[in-house]
Parts: structure tokens; sequence; C-alpha cells
């Protein structure tokens, strides 16, 4: 905490040009560790070969990404009559989550360093072997002393702490929305800012004129996207009632092409739960959709075929789901999806709409007008038309319970930024 205040008394009165220079250094030298990062990926949570290597050269181009946000952003701007300087916020505690461990990360401390602010990293423990190849690239990046710190440790202990501490200025948490709530309670003492990316119940509609043999397909892959490990999955598929069987049918058709098994296969598209609990917790959701009654067209409870061993679920589709069921309120965090089913576009917005959450959305539709229609309608930080697209200048981050603030572009920079207006009179 000491270093990181200290350091923040100079750090931010360091110049842009300084700043780029800082931010590509941080790229470069997680870039040289990709590699690394991307097997560590693989082994702490199983996330398949090829989402583990996406995901972590998004985390590294996060640095570059800033630098151009931060070429042209201007820190002084002139506002009716008066001057407005945005200065960095301080010290900032950047609380991660392990399913997205890099990119939560250098997302967050990208935006910090732009903005000149100090940090303190606490990282999920279930990610400890990524953290440190990451702590040893940020020391290589060869940034001042104590404007990048990392404590580790549980979040109950260490992210309380941070929480609370008087010199930590602003929180920026990725994860649950339970524990979120958690984090902006004790954050509210000392008025500290914060930045909640939250849970998400993600609906993906797909409308009468979409390709369904496209459409359908990408939706198992949306809902499935790191083993179902993701806050941004598409895990409530809404489709029209009368193209159920039709959806069922290309539903299971996708399912079965899908290869569960060992994440460093790059054959592997589904790997393990990230642990046993969390493989106990998917499991009693299956269980809880049979009691609620809904039908299960394809996966179940119990580990696939002959990989009894490790922490594999079944891909499991639910047909005749409603938006009451637990299935479908909730987020599971696995590779399970819910088919609920609407007679009309209203009735589709609705049901979408009808959530706790609003961190994402997807539509599909053959006329983009027609989508773009939907998409203005649905209560989401993010909608996704068509396929699946991933722009990291624009905001984001959720609506309702899915969170507080936004991440990315000049949106994300600004959270880490107080603006301060001086008025002159006349004497």
């Amino acid at each position: 905490m000491h270093s990181a205040k200290k350091a923040f008394s100079t750090f931010s009165k360091t110049t842009k040009a300084e700043r780029i220079n800082y931010l590509e250094k941080l790229h470069d030298a997680v870039m040289n560790r990709v590699e690394e990062i991307t097997a560590a990926t693989i082994e702490e949570y199983g996330a398949p070969v090829q989402r583990a290597i996406w995901s972590n050269r998004i985390a590294a181009d996060s640095f570059l990404h800033f630098k151009t946000v931060l070429e042209n952003f201007e820190f002084e701007k002139i506002v009716g009559k008066s001057n407005v300087i945005l200065e960095p916020v301080g010290v900032t505690a950047i609380l991660t989550s392990w399913n997205a461990n890099a990119g939560s990360i250098c997302v967050k401390l990208a935006a910090a360093i732009a903005a000149g602010c100090t940090a303190i990293i606490k990282p999920s423990e279930l990610s400890a072997w990524q953290t440190q190849i990451l702590a040893e690239a940020f020391h290589e990046a060869g940034l001042p002393n104590g404007v990048i710190n990392i404590v580790n440790g549980r979040g109950e202990i260490v992210g309380k702490e941070l929480s609370r501490n008087k010199d930590v200025v602003k929180v920026a948490f990725t994860g649950s929305t339970n524990v979120g709530k958690i984090v902006a309670r004790e954050a509210i003492e000392t008025m500290k800012r914060v930045t909640l990316e939250l849970s998400g119940k993600s609906p993906n509609i797909i409308l009468n004129d979409a390709d369904f043999s496209v459409a359908i397909p990408q939706a198992v892959s949306f809902a499935f996207m790191n083993n179902g490990q993701a806050c941004i999955a598409g895990s409530r598929l809404l489709v029209p009632e009368e193209r159920l069987a039709e959806v069922k049918e290309l539903i299971i058709r996708a399912v079965k092409k899908i290869v569960v098994g060992d994440p460093k296969d790059e054959k592997t598209t589904l790997g393990p739960i990230v642990s046993k609990k969390q493989y106990e917790q998917v499991e009693k959701y299956i269980r809880a959709g049979i009691d609620e009654g809904a039908e299960v067209i394809i996966g179940g409870l119990g580990h696939p075929e002959g990989l009894e061993k490790g922490n594999f679920v079944k891909p499991t589709v639910f047909a005749g789901v409603t938006n009451d069921m637990k299935i479908a309120r909730e987020e599971i965090f696995g590779p399970v999806l819910s088919i609920l089913t609407f007679r009309t576009e209203e009735e589709a917005v609705e049901i979408a709409n009808d959530s706790d959450y609003g961190l994402l959305a997807y539509v599909s539709s053959s006329e983009l007008a027609h989508a773009n229609r939907i998409a203005l309608l649905l209560a989401a930080g993010r909608v996704v038309i068509n396929a699946f697209s991933h722009d990291p200048y624009t905001p984001f981050g959720g609506f309702k319970q899915s969170g507080i603030g936004r991440e990315g572009g000049i949106f994300g920079l600004e959270e880490y930024l107080e603006p301060k207006a001086i008025l002159v009179g006349v004497i």
C-alpha cells in the first residue's frame, strides 16, 4: 500500500509520452510470455487451447489499445467558460476473477497506467501460475517502483482490506454480482470510486428471418464458450415458438459435434470445469432444471462417457424452459443452455429484458436494420449481431445487476480520472 501511494505522487505527474512508452513496454513484455500464460491458463482452469490463445493475446493487446486512446485524449478542455482538468483518481485496487485472469488484469491495468494511476492487483487465488508469469512480465517492462503491485491471498481477507483501506481511492472488480455487492458496500465507507464488471444471463434472440442453419450452431458456441465459464455466455436462447422442433434438431446436431476432452488438444472445444466445487454447482443446476420440469434434449447429469475422472460436464441443453425457472434466471457458469420460445418479437424483447442482469445480448437476423431495431430495445451493455465480435475501443459493462461503470476505450480511461473544474470570477 505504501509503495503504491508513494509512487502515485510522481507517476501521476508523468507526461502522455512517458505513459505511452510504458504501455508499449507492458505490451511487449506480456507478448514475450504469452505462450507461457496460455499454458498456465489451460492448466489452471481448463480453457480449450484455442480460447486460451485468443484471450491472452487480447490481454496483451489491451496495452496497445489504451496507447491509441491516450494518444488522442485531452486531459484539459474548455467547458462553457471554465477550464476542466481530468486528473488521475489515485491508488487503484484491481480485483480479478479466474475465468479471464490475464485479460481482466491487463485491461484494468492499461487504463490505470494511461490515466496516471498506480495499481495494487489482487488476482484470483485460482490463478496463481498465470499471475506469477504476468508479474514477471510487468517487472521486465521496467516501470518505476511502486507503480504496479501484486498482493496474493483470499478475497475475503485481502480483497476486503483493499476495499476498506482509505489509501485506495478506486476499486476495479470483475466477478460475481454477489461478491461485487460486498466490494461496493466496503468501498462506500471511504467513498471509493468503483467499476464493477459482474454476472450475466445473456439472451440470444433468433428472429424468424435468420438463417437458422448458421444461427443455431453459433448459439451453441456462444453458450459454451470458455466451457460455459463466461459472464457473456449466451445461456438463454430465444426462438420462435413455431420453429422449436427445427431448433431442437439443429441444436442436437451441433452439440454432437462438440469435442469434450483434454483442453491441450487443438480438437477439443469443451474442456473441464475449473474445480470439483464448480462441477458440483453446475450439476445442481442441471438437477434443478430437471426438477422444475424442463426437457433435457441432450446432455444431462453426470460425466461424459470416458471422462469420469475429471471435472467434465456433459454439454446440456434444456427445452420447455420458462423465464421463471432457476436455470433461466441464475448464472450457472457451465455448459448449460436454456431454450425459451416467443410468439411475437415484442414478447421476445420482454423475455430477454426480464432478468436481473444486462451484460450482453445477441440477435440474429438476415436483415441488419431489423436486428438493429431489436438491439435498441434490449437492456444490455453490449448487443452482438449475427456473429461474435469484440471491439476493444467500445465500452464493456452491464446494465442492472451486471455492474457499474465501463471498461475499454475512452469510457474505460475516464473511469480512472476525476474532473476538476476551474472557474474564474471577475473582480
